[in-house]
């Protein structure tokens, strides 16, 4: 037995020996509800993570729900933007759930926060690395399954520093809350370590077509590394005016860079460019079930963040019922104190929703697929 099909047997259990008296409980459903990009430039990033909430759902409804009572999943679109995502937040408050899985950018996660934190709704996002969220403990009801932008920050560093051996360093970003917060950890790092300068450091503009005069700043600046704080459109086009140019630099990214969408986009330019993600989980028994269970119903592999996601909605449902209450502070207190199996390996969260057991690792691109060097 899988330890993904041993996780849902236990679930079930769980639901038959701790059912509620009173038919409200056990006939009224649990509203979860996910949001994220699921159109746009940024759907690639917010499709994988709900079809794999669906699939959690779908398996524990089979297994008679969570003690007794079904799961009612509430899906929004915000596009990765910050202005969509209150109105998104709004409608799921309105419309009863509660918990939430997303946000999936790190800017609309920032904007939806107080309106789920004032109506005591409880957010994982699977996806949203900012290290400013939640950066004081001020949204207890806060977790996410991703480690944040310092961790991802200290791993480019000290690859671009111990591995590439870079002296000079141009450190780039999107202006948003994502990237430039990435970014902005990166060279504070780069300045620290007495090795390296950073000797161009600059945000671009979502959505230009041309950035030469970007990449003429990086061959003037004499940089021996870019590194790059943003996603995948942006990041496709700087490598690409930076090959016609003849610019062979290292090109060092992040996790809104690493997946598939990056490398058809990019094309041959993809090739070599390195990015940060979540540790390979592929050979884990729970990744392995879900994925296939992806590939059954859609004919091809998951994309990003899609394993962050079933490890969000296992952890929640399984606190949902380990609690036998959809009160947040109850159930957070269960995401705090008990591990539960997810595709990274058992996980459980620090005090200010954190993910303990969930670090980066360290990829490249070659021969059409990011392959883990690090």
């Amino acid at each position: 037995m899988s330890h993904a099909q041993f996780f849902l047997v236990g679930l079930a259990a769980l639901a038959f020996s701790a059912c509620v008296a009173g038919t409200s409980w056990a006939s009224e459903p649990i509203k979860i509800g996910f949001a994220g990009s699921l159109s746009g430039d940024l759907a690639p990033y917010g499709l994988p993570p709900l079809k794999a909430v669906q699939l959690v759902v779908k398996e524990i409804n089979a297994k008679g729900g969570i003690q007794g009572r079904p799961v009612e999943l509430l899906v929004e679109d915000d596009a990765c933007k910050p202005e969509l995502a209150t109105n998104s937040a709004t409608k799921l408050v309105a419309g009863g759930v509660r918990a939430v899985i997303g946000h999936i950018c790190s800017g609309p996660t920032k904007a939806a926060l107080p309106i789920y934190q004032a109506a005591k709704v409880l957010v994982i996002s699977p996806s949203a690395t900012s290290s400013l969220l939640n950066r004081d403990g001020e949204y207890p009801f806060f977790f996410r399954t991703i480690a944040a932008d310092d961790v991802q920050a200290a791993a480019q560093v000290d690859f671009a520093l111990h591995t590439l051996k870079a002296g000079k360093i141009a450190v780039l970003h999107d202006k948003g809350d994502y990237g430039k917060g990435l970014a902005e950890f990166a060279k504070a790092l780069i300045e620290r370590s007495g090795t390296a300068q950073v000797v161009l450091f600059e945000g671009i503009t979502p959505g230009a077509v041309d950035y030469s005069a970007v990449v003429q700043k990086i061959k003037r600046s004499g940089a021996e590394a870019v590194l790059f704080g943003g996603y995948h459109p942006e990041a496709s086009k700087l490598v690409g005016q930076m090959r016609q140019k003849r610019l062979a630099i290292p090109f060092v990214s992040d996790d809104g860079v690493k997946n598939d969408t990056f490398i058809k986009v990019a094309g041959k330019d993809a090739e070599g460019v390195y990015a940060t993600g979540p540790a390979d989980a592929s050979n884990n028994p729970v990744t392995k079930a879900y994925r296939e269970q992806f590939r059954q119903a859609e004919g091809s592999d998951p994309g990003a963040f899609f394993d962050n996601a079933v490890a969000a909605a296992l952890a929640l449902t399984n606190a949902l019922a380990k609690a036998g209450s959809t009160d947040p502070e109850a159930v957070a207190r269960i995401l705090r104190s008990e591990e539960v199996a997810t595709p990274f390996g058992p996980i459980k969260f620090g005090a200010k929703g954190e993910p303990v057991g969930i670090g980066v690792t360290l990829y490249q691109a070659r021969d059409g697929q990011f392959v883990q060097v690090r």
